[in-house]
């Protein structure tokens, strides 16, 4: 079968921030949807206009990609107000659960619910969302033992820098103004259980810890270690968990290590260099005896910031758990 590797999957609409599960024995990719718009990139992320949802699938590597249309708007989330920003889905207790970020009516990001009984949809949305929710590119594990985490958190347009005090608080300044400075430790993701029917968390989200090769804290200076967004949790063969993470304005995709699945997690190295564009998001998924990266970048648009779309590769993985690092 002829590899599609590093081409967009979708090329009749603009996707980006894929999540990726192996779901009835096929691989089914959750991406946020980029609408054309003339709006400016403003640090806020003002400029990415995007209200739906729609759900492909494909039967093999190198398989074409199916569009199963649209299976969530803005308008059927009872809270939101608008940026549906990057999506999730999870199956447990006999159901899919998809979750999403949005905008509520005060503009503070929250973090939804849908639930269906197939991974395509109709799904419908639970009437609010999550408590204690907030920030944005939320990503879903269940470890061996059957307790199910979610990880979640962006800087910038994503609002993790206003929540240091437990309480959302407007930036006094520029976008990231009041976040970490310098020498100061970097802010991490943050995680919760999710409870029995993955519909609430079951304590107040904790931050995750990332560190050096030394066992200090990424300093916030270090913008090319330091967490920014899209953190996304596997466990490998080697028993040891890894985190995936973009690092923002330094444009890479990194990872990091830990014997817990709520951390600390110890920096390791670069899995994607930078893309055509200025986010990146990335997704890591085994299927048939491979370990897939799922990312985007803005090729469709011809450099189109807010225009991006999906692509995909093989990852070399070694029995270690060492990630060798991809030039797309």
């Amino acid at each position: 079968m002829k590899s599609n590797f590093h081409k967009p999957l979708v090329t009749h609409m603009y996707t980006a921030d894929p999540s990726v599960h192996v779901f009835e024995g096929k691989l089914y990719i959750y991406p946020s949807h980029d609408l054309e718009n003339d709006g400016l990139d403003d640090g806020k992320g003002d400029h990415f206009k995007m209200v739906d949802y729609h759900v492909f699938s494909m039967d093999d590597i190198g398989a074409q990609v199916v569009d199963h249309g649209q299976i969530l708007h803005v308008k059927d989330v009872p809270w939101a107000e608008s940026r549906m920003w990057d999506s999730e889905c999870a199956y447990k207790n006999g159901k899919y659960y998809f979750y999403f970020p949005a905008y509520d009516k005060d503009g503070i990001f929250r973090i939804g619910v849908a639930t269906s009984d197939t991974p395509v949809g109709p799904f419908k949305p639970e009437p609010s969302y999550i408590p204690e929710s907030y920030s944005i590119d939320q990503a879903v594990f269940t470890d061996s033992d059957d307790k199910t985490y979610m990880y979640f958190g962006g800087l910038w347009g994503g609002q993790l820098e206003q929540w240091q005090t437990g309480k959302f608080v407007r930036f006094s300044g520029e976008p990231g103004a009041d976040g970490p400075k310098g020498d100061e430790p970097a802010m991490g993701p943050r995680y919760a259980e999710m409870s029995d029917d993955m519909l609430t968390f079951k304590h107040t989200p904790k931050e995750i810890k990332i560190l050096d090769e030394n066992g200090e804290p990424i300093k916030a200076s270090d913008n090319e270690r330091r967490f920014f967004e899209a953190p996304c949790v596997y466990k490998y063969t080697n028993g040891k968990y890894y985190m995936i993470y973009s690092t923002g304005d330094t444009h890479y995709i990194v990872y990091a290590e830990s014997d817990s699945p709520t951390g600390p997690f110890t920096y390791k190295g670069k899995v994607l260099e930078p893309v055509s564009g200025w986010t990146n998001h990335a997704y890591i998924t085994e299927f048939k005896g491979k370990w897939l990266l799922f990312y985007h970048d803005c090729e469709l648009s011809g450099g189109v910031t807010h225009l991006r779309n999906l692509k995909y590769t093989e990852l070399e993985i070694s029995p270690d758990g060492t990630i060798k690092t991809v030039t797309a």
